[in-house]
């Protein structure tokens, strides 16, 4: 039965998280080196997108709402350039600078539409940099509806453990995109969402859906989360909270491209709820809106418009 998506015209969601930027360039192959057993690309084109917390900023400003980003980045071109895309975007950016930062850039080479090749450039931001950040934080909580905190593990949420305790004292509900084992650091939030591999990583493998269910709301327990969404790529996503366990099959479609479907849905579970729907048809949205963008090359945003024609 098609749900009626909510008003998000005055949602207002805060991002804090690590940015990046991704770059991609495009090219043909049409031989291999004669240097090394390699294809050669002839760059063609090239194209700049927000990633990591800036790609969830985008998608919750793709769906309407009224989006804060803050961050940390390099004093750099990139970071230049990072600015510049959230500004197009309309979102509001409180990127602070850090001299010693190189922003994160993913560069993606692009040959005959498949990836060919990744090269990162990144390092850890700088400690007094991170202690304004959280300030700022502070200062903005009482402007935002809902708090998401992207964790790339890039060190731009050093100090995530304060941060969901001065949300969660101010009325917010946080919800964490989480990355590495140390879970404990979450704790108090209103919602995780990890990936499959990632939620294996902290607690073992699992035989059937009923030892899943098991090991996540042990889990949800000990960390004292109000819900934890499990994404499962192609089993779809499952929610687990007190009111007990609720499945999304995932959608039928062709899937093109993965990367950062997981900031899509964090981003519609956040803009939705904040919207004032209930987090079990919050969840059905945030699948219906993975299943555009991994139909799409590269990080991407599902549009309120799109979200609207598949519901």
């Amino acid at each position: 039965m098609p749900l009626t998506i909510p008003d998000t015209s005055n949602t207002r969601i805060l991002v804090v998280g690590d940015v990046m930027l991704d770059r991609y360039w495009f090219g043909e192959v049409s031989r291999i080196s004669p240097e090394a057993p390699v294809p050669v690309v002839k760059i063609e084109r090239t194209e700049e997108r927000p990633g990591g917390a800036a790609n969830v900023a985008r998608n919750c400003a793709a769906l309407g709402a009224r989006v804060t980003l803050l961050s940390v980045v390099g004093a750099d071109e990139a970071g230049q350039s990072l600015a510049r895309l959230m500004g197009n975007s309309g979102i509001e950016c409180s990127l602070h600078e850090d001299a010693k930062l190189s922003t994160t850039v993913k560069l993606r080479v692009i040959g005959r539409q498949q990836q060919l090749l990744r090269i990162d450039f990144e390092n850890a931001p700088d400690h007094e940099v991170l202690q304004a950040k959280l300030a700022d934080f502070e200062a903005r909580l009482a402007a935002c509806d809902v708090v998401i905190l992207s964790d790339y593990g890039k060190g731009g949420l050093t100090h995530i453990t304060e941060m969901i305790s001065l949300a969660r004292a101010a009325g917010k509900r946080v919800l964490v995109d989480p990355k590495g084992e140390d879970y404990a650091r979450y704790a108090g939030a209103t919602l995780l969402t990890p990936n499959r591999s990632e939620f294996r990583q902290v607690v073992g493998r699992w035989k059937d859906d009923a030892e899943l269910e098991l090991k996540a709301n042990r889990l949800r327990n000990e960390l004292q989360l109000d819900a934890l969404l499990v994404t499962r790529s192609e089993e779809g996503m499952t929610l687990f909270s007190a009111d007990g366990t609720t499945h999304e099959p995932a959608l039928a479609r062709e899937v093109y491209d993965v990367s950062g479907a997981g900031d899509t849905v964090i981003a519609t579970l956040a803009v939705m709820l904040g919207s004032g729907l209930p987090l079990p048809q919050a969840m059905r949205q945030a699948n219906l809106a993975a299943g555009i963008v991994v139909g799409k090359l590269g990080t991407a945003t599902c549009s309120l418009e799109e979200l609207k024609q598949v519901n």
